[in-house]
């Protein structure tokens, strides 16, 4: 298949005589700054060939249109600014007060962007319709949920007799006795005979297992050390009655 032709793009018309002179003469008042002949050609894409850019650069400068500057063995060209218009006074105070009236008007739209973006970070930040909705069913069943527990009390219907709250208490004083002589012994330090230093009942079960065989029997025994939850309990005013235990056993 044969290659497809490249798209070419629109050729500029080359300019001759006075009308590729006065286009370089335009360009060099316009940017006013210096420049090569190649770089003017270039610029005007081809309009005005390098080499007749270059003649006609030079026969500007002869004229005095442009000034002709030599740095090293570059050769720049730019704008004779003694031909250049002079600013008036007016026209320069007009453009000062226009400046000075666009900075003002800049600082208005700057703080009317500043509002605008807190107003949308706010809205980006509020909930949508079906949030605010999922948010209210939500709390609806907590309200109904607290009114079921409150139902009974208004009514005056007790939660608990004095008979139940004896009894629990009884239980409480039973279990937690014992629960206070179980960890008593697992605690207490004891020195076997022959041994020079005392140590924990739970470590002399498992000095002859290794760790892992350890921690499985305390698992299989349901062995559970305190937390600092139940350390804290323990100090609280919860358990702080002294509650008088029976007698030891023998």
């Amino acid at each position: 298949m044969s290659a497809k032709p490249k798209a070419t793009e629109a050729k500029v018309p080359v300019l001759k005589g006075q009308d590729a002179e006065d286009a370089v003469l335009e360009y060099l008042k316009r940017m006013n700054r210096p420049f090569g002949a190649v770089d003017v050609s270039a610029n005007l894409k081809g309009a005005v060939p390098k080499a007749t850019t270059q003649k006609i650069l030079v026969a500007l400068a002869e004229k005095g249109e442009i000034v002709q500057k030599l740095y090293g063995k570059t050769t720049f060209f730019v704008a004779n600014q003694a031909n250049l218009e002079d600013m008036p006074a007016e026209k320069l105070a007009t453009l000062e007060a226009e400046h000075k009236t666009i900075e003002e008007e800049n600082k208005t739209l700057a703080a009317e962007v500043r509002t605008a973006t807190a107003e949308l970070t706010k809205l980006r930040n509020t909930p949508t319709d079906t949030e605010l909705s999922a948010e209210l069913d939500r709390t609806a069943a907590a309200i109904e949920k607290a009114r079921a527990r409150l139902l009974p009390l208004r009514s005056g219907t007790p939660l608990v007799t004095a008979d139940e709250l004896a009894q629990l208490d009884s239980e409480w004083a039973r279990w937690r006795s014992e629960w206070v002589r179980r960890r008593k012994i697992f605690i207490t330090y004891v020195r076997p005979l022959f041994r020079p230093r005392s140590r924990r009942f739970w470590q002399m079960v498992t000095d002859s297992l290794t760790p892992q065989e350890a921690n499985e029997l305390g698992e299989e025994l349901g062995v559970e050390y305190d937390t600092p939850e139940h350390t804290a309990l323990e100090k609280g005013s919860f358990c702080m009655p002294v509650q008088v235990l029976g007698k030891r056993r023998r």
